[in-house]
């Protein structure tokens, strides 16, 4: 348990970067945080300051040591506040987070997030540092306390690590190798989270579509698993499958898949399962087969072409995302409008492009024909603009059709001067609406009619009717609620179904 302080209980805030593994991960600290007693700062300084951080970027570090500066002479005006630092970086720096910044107090790494309260613990009672970096994972954090962020949609990891070693990555050596979550695990926290009002679930992993290979061979896997994979189907195929049984949940979502593994099982499983939506996120990283080959991606443009095209067969109209990597080390001018081409071709909804960067500890970073900084911020802007066009082609389609829109808290910044409501359509196109007549909160339903296109969102001026859900309950019983107790579970049984809700309500990029 915390210490409290004079004026009551310790407060914490968490700073997170990167991924959505890493947001995840966050709401599992803020749950073990106020288990242990700790409430979410409220304004002012708090007396513990996570950083949840990320490695991928070549200036990571820098940033983080930054912020670590900044927070070094308010501590020395704050006694008692304590400082952690867990995440990716401090798996990789270790030792050498306290050498540069000895003021930090804890750090954890991705293994090992539930001895986070203790840490702290031990640190304020010793008055020095604790370092504990775990090699391999101790407990899979979906059993760990939780303080979900949403009352009506929430992330449900099915395995964490990764068994590919494209050149550009360092995530494997951080998160390990894969590791899968039993089935009935992952379907007991999906029924759990829904009998507690939640809609949405987004399926999360590093490689989310390689789930079952954590298990070994298919003959050592669990009999539940070889259940699900009955007929020669996938794993992956077979969870989102089950999925679709779970009474009240609206809307299933995963990422992120790899184009490797991406199978025609996992298309018919999509297709399919009523509450799968027609949303696929597909990382290209890159159209030229010889870049592809240096980042040891195991698919070819033609490959992934034909993945977007079944798609597109079987589900016609799906929003197909991506992550494109401008500026990989030896790539040419004609290997660049090799991505351009697939960009034409695969008309994505809209992509994450990112100009690359060295990754310390990665292959990559050693590589020969680095290309120049000039070069590549070209080529970048090439790439976006071509991207930003599409975009807007494609939302442009979507002018006149009537959608349904889970309203969301938080996605439009400019709602209140607009006097609109936002949320997300099936597909995952942000929508930004006219308000209807009737009270409508965050987790409802409402259907909406596209008036206006932007390559980044749509809008709505035309509002028909509103669902009343039990999400809808859910966020606005939260809104009752003590602060601590928002949104706070402790975590996942191992076997077994959760308990039925006590009463019916009356109506939730990771490479690859």
């Amino acid at each position: 348990m915390s210490a409290p302080t004079e004026t009551g209980p310790r407060t914490y805030e968490i700073r997170t970067y990167g991924c959505q593994m890493n947001v995840h991960d966050s709401e599992r600290l803020s749950g073990l945080l106020e288990d242990a007693g700790y409430v979410r700062a409220d304004g002012g300084e708090p007396d513990v300051v996570v950083f949840n951080t990320c490695a991928v970027r070549e200036n990571a570090d820098n940033r983080l040591y930054g912020n670590l500066g900044h927070l070094r002479p308010v501590k020395d005006g704050h006694p008692g506040m304590q400082i952690a630092v867990g995440g990716c970086l401090a798996q990789k720096d270790r030792d050498t987070i306290v050498k540069r910044a000895p003021w930090v107090d804890v750090v954890f790494g991705t293994h090992n997030l539930g001895a986070l309260p203790v840490l702290l613990e031990r640190s304020r009672i010793r008055d020095e540092a604790q370092v504990e970096i775990e090699e391999s994972l101790v407990t899979f954090p979906s059993t760990l306390p939780t303080r979900r962020e949403s009352p009506y949609a929430a992330w449900v990891s099915i395995s964490v690590g990764c068994n590919n070693t494209c050149t550009f990555c360092i995530v494997p050596s951080l998160r390990g190798k894969e590791k899968d979550r039993r089935p009935g695990e992952i379907l007991a926290e999906v029924e759990a989270l829904v009998a507690d009002g939640v809609i949405e679930v987004t399926l999360l992993g590093q490689n989310v579509n390689a789930y079952g290979s954590g298990f070994g061979s298919l003959a050592s896997a669990p009999d539940e698993v070889k259940a699900m994979t009955e007929g020669g189907q996938s794993a992956f195929a077979g969870l989102l499958r089950a999925c679709g049984g779970v009474e009240g949940l609206e809307r299933v979502r995963f990422t992120s898949p790899h184009p490797k593994d991406f199978t025609d099982d996992v298309i018919a499983a999509m297709a399919e399962t009523p509450n799968v939506v027609p949303s696929l996120h597909m990382p290209l990283q890159s159209g030229s087969d010889s870049v592809l080959k240096a980042m040891r991606r195991s698919y070819r443009q033609e490959r992934y072409l034909g993945i977007i095209e079944k798609v597109r067969a079987a589900m016609p109209d799906a929003a197909i995302t991506t992550d494109i990597i401008v500026g990989f080390p030896g790539e040419t001018e004609e290997d660049f409008e090799q991505t351009l081409h697939v960009v034409r071709e695969a008309r994505f909804a809209s992509a994450f492009t990112f100009q690359y960067s060295k990754r310390p500890g990665t292959p990559a970073a050693t590589m020969d024909g680095q290309i120049p900084k000039e070069v590549v911020q070209e080529r970048y802007e090439r790439l976006v603009a071509l991207q930003e066009e599409i975009s807007w082609a494609e939302n442009k389609k979507q002018l006149g059709r009537t959608l349904e829109v889970l309203v969301a808290e938080g996605e439009g910044r400019k709602d209140d001067a607009t006097r609109r409501l936002s949320g997300r359509a099936a597909d995952n196109r942000l929508v930004h609406f006219a308000a209807p007549d009737e009270p409508v909160r965050p987790g409802d339903m409402v259907t909406v009619e596209v008036t206006y296109a932007a390559p980044h969102h749509l809008v709505a001026d035309k509002s028909s009717s509103v669902r009343r859900t039990r999400a809808g309950d859910a966020w606005e019983a939260r809104q009752g609620a003590p602060e601590g107790a928002k949104g706070v579970s402790l975590g996942m049984p191992s076997i077994g179904r959760p308990a039925a809700a006590a009463q019916e309500p009356s109506a939730c990029s990771t490479c690859p």
